[in-house]
């Protein structure tokens, strides 16, 4: 019927939950990630035979974290589904998440049915509502012959704006027979982006042509649209250094000779102390965030005073934090491939600049000899630095790196160079815990022949271990590695640094977690020795099993506190608390 379907040009009829499922046949998905619920129940009968998978989360929060990760890998919209009411609302976190990181995905959210809406029934809730604020759109279906319709607008926004749309549709609403199309894609939403402004490309290229000092950012956006080739052409032409953008390390291949590693929390000293002169800053497929740009090991390096161009395909991030020269919205390639072509025809045969190459190599040899050295400080029983080089050595060129937020998983920012794009899979700014085991999950089923690694430290494995049971049902062979100090670090910096190594909530127990990763049926392994990490990598890999490293970590081996922009010295004013004032805890 699919093949049918999408072929035609008269109504068909059908039930609410074919047009759905056709819908979906045509927009190419293959999969959906949720837990079943009874309101949704007459569309998921319908999915093995239409020939999609639908696979069963433990949580739903894990279904759009594994989503996200699929998307950034494929380029596809990822679909997720839960129980109206509690299934959905479970999935806050990680829609916010998706929000925050660009990622188109459509949310089917069941809700109550008409006939009892403002009841307070059972698992009742205002859906559209909660997630408002955290989505592209909130498409709400208004009758049962609207429901293909309002999907392909799901869709159509979720693409248009990079980031994930709700879709609410009655419960009851599945039901019945209504008469529709069923559309192609390519019939109701255009795929073709386009370069932005030629008058803007001109003048972009005009500055680059005449920049002493350019430097290039490259970020998410021109990995979602397959322009690293033409941003290395660039690059190489001006004799230009490129960064990658916070927590993208795969947006150019780090054995470039013009890379110099990633910005942002923990990135690169070679990225910021080349930044920090440039005249002209080409920021190519980047919002520039106000966190990804932040100092960093006390380097103020972004250029404020350099001359700006920044492209991304959304109008509302040019300019946000930073102010810009020039401002292109437009596909990051397209816009790339037409500002190469001017910049060519403006500064023709152009030789090598051999200075500036001896000096990015420099800053290169200076920044990997650092974090070597850095690494190689003993700790008890590891130094987190160590493991994580350690781990970097041994994995294969082609596997994909997900990363949490915590102390260690955000100092792997440092550690992990990637020749390929579509490997590197962060947490990126809504900075929730519990993201980098369920986004392993998901990139597994988008890139099933590459090795798939998740950086989770011991706080956030609480958030995800459940999983596993994902993992093993599935078949997908990811490996967690649980860096394991028994306390929340990144906050247990901050008492060390703003409250007099105080520690409240910051120390944690937690079981032996190899054990019950062998329990759930997945491998475990404790790791206390850095010298054991490269070979239970390489046999984890091999073993084509999920698989779990606990690697117990020194919990004193801290990196700098993530917001110490937003942290004060404390002062007290009642007499009850004098003693924790800043200024008395000498005494």
């Amino acid at each position: 019927m699919a093949n049918v379907a999408t072929k035609t040009k008269t109504k068909l009829k059908m039930t609410p939950s074919e047009a759905i499922v056709e819908t979906l046949v045509a927009e190419g998905i293959d999969h959906i990630s949720g837990i079943l619920g009874s309101a949704f129940m007459d569309m998921l009968d319908l999915l093995p035979t239409a020939g999609i998978k639908f696979i069963p989360v433990r949580h739903e929060q894990s279904a759009a974290h594994m989503e996200d990760a699929y998307t950034r890998i494929t380029g596809k919209a990822g679909v997720v589904v839960g129980q109206n009411g509690p299934g959905i609302t479970n999935m806050v976190t990680s829609v916010a998440a998706a929000n925050m990181a660009h990622t188109p995905m459509v949310v089917i959210s069941p809700s109550a049915g008409t006939s009892s809406i403002g009841w307070d029934g059972f698992q009742e809730c205002d859906q559209v509502s909660v997630f408002e604020a955290i989505t592209k759109e909130t498409v709400r279906v208004p009758h049962p012959s609207r429901v293909a319709d309002c999907l392909r607008t799901a869709f159509r926004i979720a693409y248009a704006e990079r980031g994930p749309v709700l879709y609410d549709i009655p419960r009851d609403y599945f039901y019945g027979e209504i008469e529709d199309y069923i559309l192609e894609p390519h019939q109701y939403r255009a795929e073709s982006r386009g370069s932005g402004s030629l008058e803007s490309i001109e003048k972009a290229a005009e500055l680059l042509a005449e920049a002493k000092n350019p430097v290039i950012i490259s970020g998410r956006g021109t990995v979602d649209a397959d322009g690293i080739d033409v941003v290395k052409e660039i690059a190489e032409h001006l004799t230009a250094p490129v960064a990658t953008s916070y927590m993208h390390n795969d947006a150019f291949p780090a054995d470039h000779p013009l890379a110099v590693g990633p910005i942002g929390y923990m990135g690169s000293k070679a990225a910021m102390n080349t930044i920090k002169d440039a005249d002209v800053l080409l920021a190519i497929g980047t919002r520039l965030s106000v966190f990804g740009t932040l100092p960093c090991y006390d380097i103020d390096y972004f250029p404020e005073q350099a001359k700006i161009i920044q492209i991304d395909i959304n109008p509302k991030h040019i300019a946000r934090p930073h102010h810009v020269e020039v401002g292109i919205v437009g596909d990051a390639k397209a816009a790339s491939v037409e500002i190469c072509k001017r910049l060519k025809e403006k500064k023709p045969n152009v030789q090598v600049d051999k200075e500036r190459m001896a000096k990015v190599a420099e800053e290169k040899r200076k920044w990997e000899e650092e974090r070597v050295e850095l690494a190689m400080i003993e700790g008890t029983p590891i130094n987190p630095r160590r493991a994580l080089l350690e781990i970097s050595r041994a994995i294969p060129e082609n596997t994909v790196v997900t990363s949490d937020i915590g102390n260690t998983s955000s100092t792997a920012n440092a550690y992990f160079d990637f020749t390929q794009s579509r490997k590197h899979i962060a947490a990126l700014t809504f900075g929730n815990c519990g993201f980098a085991y369920p986004a392993a999950i998901g990139a597994k089923i988008a890139d099933p022949d590459s090795p798939v690694i998740a950086i989770v430290g011991d706080g956030a494995w609480g958030m995800s271990l459940h999983e596993v049971s994902t993992a093993v049902e599935q078949k997908l062979p990811v490996v967690a590695c649980v860096f394991n100090n028994g306390a929340w670090c990144a906050e247990k910096k901050n008492q060390v640094d703003f409250y007099n190594n105080r520690f409240v909530g910051a120390d944690i127990e937690g079981p032996n977690f190899a054990e019950v990763a062998k329990a759930m049926g997945a491998n475990g392994v404790t790791i206390d020795r850095p010298e054991d990490i490269k070979g239970a990598i390489e046999e984890a890999i091999k073993s084509d099993k999920p698989t779990v490293l606990n690697i117990k970590v020194d919990g004193t081996q801290l990196a700098p506190p993530f917001r110490k922009d937003a942290l004060k010295m404390p002062h007290r004013l009642l007499p009850k608390y004098a003693h924790l004032d800043v200024e008395n805890w000498d005494k």
